[in-house]
């Protein structure tokens, strides 16, 4: 997918957030509930898969079909890195904070 002005205003209005709560009503406006619960499912199963947990656990936990677990898991080990990049800055803001 190519960036363009629209795409780039909404990853504008995504970094002009500054607090979990501000995040929530933001994703909350855009969303559809049923979105939000996709999105969550899906990154949770990319948390589980950077923990080397087997397709069909993560399928049977997040209720995903296992070609998604496998797109998932493609986007995770692909060359942008995304996935890669928020779920360590996680989980090194949780080492710090414990």
């Amino acid at each position: 997918m190519e960036t363009n002005n629209l795409t780039d205003n909404l990853i504008a209005a995504v970094l002009a957030l500054k607090t979990c709560d501000e995040a929530w009503r933001f994703v909350r406006d855009l969303l559809t509930e049923e979105e939000i619960a996709e999105f969550s499912r899906r990154f949770e199963a990319a948390r589980l898969l950077r923990r080397r947990m087997p397709y069909r656990t993560i399928v049977e936990q997040t209720g995903l079909s296992s070609r998604t677990v496998a797109r998932i898991s493609k986007w995770l080990n692909g060359p942008l890195g995304g996935y890669q990049l928020v779920l360590a800055r996680l989980y090194h803001h949780a080492a710090s904070v414990a």
